[in-house]
Order: structure tokens, then sequence, then C-alpha cells
């Protein structure tokens, strides 16, 4: 999988000149690339435990390794998402401050 198969972050300037950010998009494939790279390894994983010659016991303790992987890695994948929105409302909160200290601002105005 790459990373590299999203689309770009654009920027289109708004009707006061400003530029605002376009939010990226997946494609289908990348989409579709991904479900199946997890479907097809949590598969092949569940027919390896089933045909491991061991005992049932070893095959139940390693069935709950790969179900705590899965769990932890969906867990994961939540936190950098929720870190990364963090960040982008952050900088959007921060860029919605300048600009209306920079549309208040008058170079020409005398303080007496």
């Amino acid at each position: 999988m790459s990373v590299f198969a999203q689309v770009p972050v654009a920027e289109l300037p708004d009707a006061l000149g400003m530029t605002k950010k376009i939010q990226p998009q997946q494609t289908a494939a990348f989409y579709a690339q991904a479900v199946a790279s997890f479907g097809l390894s949590v598969s092949a994983m569940i027919i390896a435990l089933a045909y491991l010659p061991a005992q049932p016991w070893v095959r139940a303790f390693l069935a709950l390794g790969l179900l705590y992987a899965i769990t932890s890695t969906v867990v994961l994948c939540k936190v950098v998402r929720d870190r990364q929105e963090i960040t982008d409302v952050t900088s959007r909160v921060d860029q919605a401050r300048l600009d209306k200290l920079l549309t208040e601002h008058d170079p020409f105005r005398v303080d007496s």
C-alpha cells in the first residue's frame, strides 16, 4: 500500500483572496486495496491457526494474540487520525485569528 495514493492537498483562493485547503480524498482503489489486504491477512492467519499442528489451547492462545493485534491496530489508527484532526483544527483556528487581525488592521489609521 502506498500513502501516495491519496490526492494531494491543494489550496484555492476564496472571495477575499485568502486561501483555504481542500480536504484530501482517498481514491476508491486505495480504499479497496486496504480492505482487501486486511481481509486477506486476517483470513490467512485464521486458516493457519485452524490447520496448525498443535494442541487446542496453543491455537486458542495464538488466536487471542491475533485478536489483540487486530484491536490494537484499529485503536492505533484511530489515535493517529484523531491527532491529525486536532492538528488541522488548531491550524484552522490560528489561521482564522490571523485572518481576523489582518482584516481589522488599517495601516493608514493614526492613533491619537
